[in-house]
């Protein structure tokens, strides 16, 4: 049992085998093509490996940390989350807004009237569709006041965020405020060393702070627009990039009635302890590749 439990955590390609990922039946032949057993059914496998819920078959993605400052730069978001500032704890003049771009947002034309729900039938969508041109959701989210700025822009890059930042600061009581910390990633339009500079040139309390490279989950603003996501764009069906605009506009006005800040529980310490298990997980690939 446990030499099959093994097979099963193995990858096919790394034992020579022509595919991707291993069925219960995959293994069972392999066990048996290795000697492991003189015959097993796939039903067996899957009921040994089910006890450890190992599942060969399936997948994620995930994007190994590769910023060499990736503690340093998470460290820092974090603790702006938890109210603290290099050590320090914020004040209540103090301001952390999370802010990115939703890009290639596209109206799509259905070529027949969508149909509502009916008893026994979900909602119907028409497959065919005329496209209707793209755009731009650029946005930011206070996380401890919950509320949340944005606009529509044909692209994205240093002027549309621009807006948005003098949208926010052109405001109380970021106008008047100690510091607004503004959390963003790496993008093209708030990028390195320039963009700190560039944000402090625009408004003397915003100060910019960048996640790590490739570590957009740790941006709040990301969970707004998976909200966004699911509650204005998925059905996709609108007749112009007008419609789709006053969607998201509409939206934001009213999940404002509505938001709480969201209830985020991964801190400085979690992450200590993910980044030993990432070397030691490194480790063990080394040792194994050796």
């Amino acid at each position: 049992m446990v030499e099959v439990k093994a097979l099963a955590c193995e990858l096919p390609a790394e034992a020579g085998l022509p595919f991707s990922r291993f069925s219960c039946l995959d293994i069972a032949r392999e066990a048996i093509r290795r000697g492991i057993v003189a015959s097993i059914s796939g039903r067996t496998v899957w009921r040994w490996l089910d006890t450890d819920a190992i599942r060969p078959w399936l997948y994620r993605s995930w994007i190994f940390p590769r910023d060499e400052r990736f503690a340093e730069k998470a460290g820092g978001v974090l603790d702006l989350y938890q109210g603290f500032w290099e050590g320090e704890a914020l004040g209540p003049d103090d301001y952390v807004i999370s802010t990115d771009e939703k890009t290639s947002i596209q109206a799509r034309n259905r070529v027949a009237k969508g149909q509502g729900p009916v008893s026994g039938q979900p909602r119907r969508v028409e497959f065919g569709y005329e496209r209707g041109g793209a755009l731009a959701y650029v946005a930011a989210w206070d996380i401890r006041r919950a509320k949340v700025f944005g606009l529509c822009t044909p692209t994205t890059g240093i002027e549309p965020y621009h807006r948005l930042v003098d949208l926010v600061m052109g405001q109380e009581p970021y106008r008047s405020a100690r510091r607004v910390f503004w959390i963003a990633d790496n993008g093209s339009s708030h990028r390195g060393e320039t963009a700190k500079r560039r944000m402090a040139k625009w408004h003397e309390n915003a100060i910019q702070v960048h996640t790590p490279v490739h570590a957009s989950w740790l941006n709040q603003i990301e969970i707004y627009f998976s909200v966004v996501q699911r509650k204005v764009l998925t059905p996709n069906e609108f007749p112009d990039l007008r419609a789709v605009e006053k969607r998201l506009l509409d939206f934001q006005a009213y999940y404002e009635t509505i938001a709480r800040p969201f209830e985020w529980k991964f801190t400085r310490a979690d992450l200590d302890e993910l980044l030993v298990k990432l070397a030691q997980q490194e480790q063990h690939q080394h040792k194994a590749v050796a």
